[in-house]
């Protein structure tokens, strides 16, 4: 393996499911600007916005997440396009 290709600053890290609150902890190198505590322990938190938690094809469920209103706004931009 080249050496010095790798980060070195791999360290645990919380990655948030923000649209089920849902929180799992692994070693990642990501920068963050925010820190969350689980069990007495500080860890920097990564949100994101879907995973495995609540993404249809691991969940089984055809669920629509939309946390931005992405939806809406298109149906709002393009509802009068249909006619």
């Amino acid at each position: 393996m080249k050496k010095s290709i790798h980060p070195e600053n791999y360290r645990l890290v919380a990655f948030k499911d923000m649209s089920n609150d849902t929180v799992f902890i692994t070693r990642s190198c990501t920068s963050t600007k925010e820190n969350i505590t689980i069990e007495g322990v500080e860890y920097p938190l990564v949100k994101v916005e879907i995973s495995n938690t609540s993404h249809p094809f691991y969940t089984g469920k055809m669920k629509l997440v939309d946390t931005a209103g992405r939806v809406d706004k298109f149906y709002q931009r393009y509802a009068n396009k249909k006619k």
